[in-house]
């Protein structure tokens, strides 16, 4: 079972800000999240909500700000004073810490709200440009998104996002089209995605902050976790003998 720091290590870092990522990048897992959404002046920016509010010291949507704006707020304070320094990150930047690492990149496109035109485009056009093709994955619970992103570069892994259980799984899947599923980690259990594991198919599961949850999942063999704790879930990297 693989193991994705969730918005970089975001149980012991400011979520998607440098410090985050740079802690992840040192840590021997395999993967790591991230979430992008585009500034008013279409850069792609490395962020999680739609408003700046909860991860900043400012206020206000993503979409209505320009990146100099957006690089103007404190986005670490709110997490601990030692990271006052942090600012919100650029896909570029963040692809170009990991560009001498072997992690695989979750890049989850966060047009579930607005819309966003344009942005699939961008992060296709970002991520051949710096030779991650094989290495990143594209998420999102907007699976117009996914659809288009398989249109626009179809050699580009991508996983539609749930929430809900799922009935025939796979079939969505192929139907969308993707390559993997990415659920939330108790939806795992139900007998849907487990028929769909004994396929070999590419489950990935969110958001699992305890070892009992991880264990369980390993157990069942589940692809991946994402979480916000990925130093403390490495033990569960290797199958049990």
């Amino acid at each position: 079972m693989e193991i994705y720091a969730h918005r970089g290590s975001s149980g012991t870092h400011p979520e998607n800000t440098i410090a985050a990522f740079q802690e992840a990048a040192r840590l021997p897992i395999q993967g790591v999240e991230l979430d992008v959404h585009l500034s008013k002046d279409g850069e792609l920016v490395v962020i999680h909500d739609e408003k700046i509010n909860r991860t900043s010291n400012g206020k206000g949507f993503v979409k209505d700000m320009t990146l100099a704006e957006l690089k103007a707020f404190d986005f670490g304070s709110w997490f601990s004073d030692d990271f006052k320094d942090q600012t919100i990150p650029t896909l570029r930047e963040v692809l170009e810490l990991f560009a001498d690492t072997s992690h695989h990149l979750n890049i989850e496109l966060k047009s579930d709200v607005f819309p966003y035109p344009g942005m699939v485009g961008k992060v296709v056009a970002v991520v051949e440009e710096m030779e991650f093709d094989t290495r990143v994955v594209l998420s999102s619970f907007d699976h117009e998104s996914i659809r288009a992103a398989k249109q626009v570069a179809p050699h580009l892994e991508t996983a539609p996002l749930f929430k809900e259980v799922l009935v025939d799984p796979l079939d969505y899947m192929y139907n969308v089209p993707a390559d993997a599923l990415h659920l939330y980690f108790r939806t795992a259990f139900r007998p849907s995605i487990q028929e769909a594991l004994k396929t070999g198919a590419i489950i990935r599961t969110y958001t699992v902050n305890k070892e009992q949850d991880a264990e369980a999942l390993q157990d069942i063999g589940v692809s991946a976790i994402f979480t916000d704790f990925p130093e403390k879930m490495i033990p569960y990297a290797t199958k049990k003998s």
